[in-house]
């Protein structure tokens, strides 16, 4: 995982107002905290962290009052018509340091034939890792699957350094028998009127 280089500026002004001026600057408001210190209230480029927060638990290299500081995202609200970023809460973070994260579950292969569903019962599995070497996604093979078929959190492989914080007999993955679809009632009729 790489490190994004974002220039972030200190903010005094609080409120909705002082959120909305911040806004239409293409600016996100955002608070960074952690290890025992008091709440630092942010202002962050919008574009660059819009590009940033499309990886999943992207490490930010925060640029603020001339230090360099480690954080990962927390909380991110959204606009939810436009989509556009609100606010964001970042966690600080150390090399080194332990972070529990939710990892992307990827699922790859073809199931067994038969018209076999896989449902996703986490989208996401829990994990233990380094803040600074968190995997992107993890992949999983389900090829031949059949129905009935389950993928337990222990079934996955972890990267070195990553530990599940889940208990190890989760369901993940599961596979489900497709229904067949019962034929409507007007149909039924009209084929014993033909008969």
């Amino acid at each position: 995982m790489s490190e994004v280089k974002i220039t972030a500026e200190s903010r005094s002004e609080f409120g909705k107002g002082a959120a909305r001026r911040i806004r239409r600057e293409n600016k996100v408001p955002g608070v960074l905290y952690g290890h025992g210190t008091d709440p630092v209230h942010l202002t962050l480029p919008g574009h660059d962290l819009m590009m940033a927060l499309k990886t999943s638990n992207v490490l930010l290299a925060l640029e603020l009052d001339g230090k360099t500081e480690l954080a990962i995202p927390k909380a991110v609200q959204r606009d939810p018509l436009k989509g556009f970023l609100e606010h964001v809460d970042l966690i600080l973070v150390k090399r080194g340091e332990q972070v529990n994260v939710e990892i992307p579950v990827v699922a790859e292969g073809e199931l067994a034939p038969g018209g076999n569903l896989l449902e996703h019962v986490l989208n996401a599995l829990p994990v233990e890792a380094e803040a600074t070497h968190i995997p992107e996604s993890l992949s999983v093979s389900v090829a031949g699957l059949e129905a009935g078929a389950s993928v337990l959190a222990k079934d996955i492989a972890l990267p070195k350094g990553v530990s599940l914080a889940v208990e190890a007999d989760t369901v993940v993955l599961q596979v489900l028998a497709a229904q067949a679809e019962e034929p409507a009632e007007g149909a039924e009729s009209a084929e014993s009127a033909e008969a």
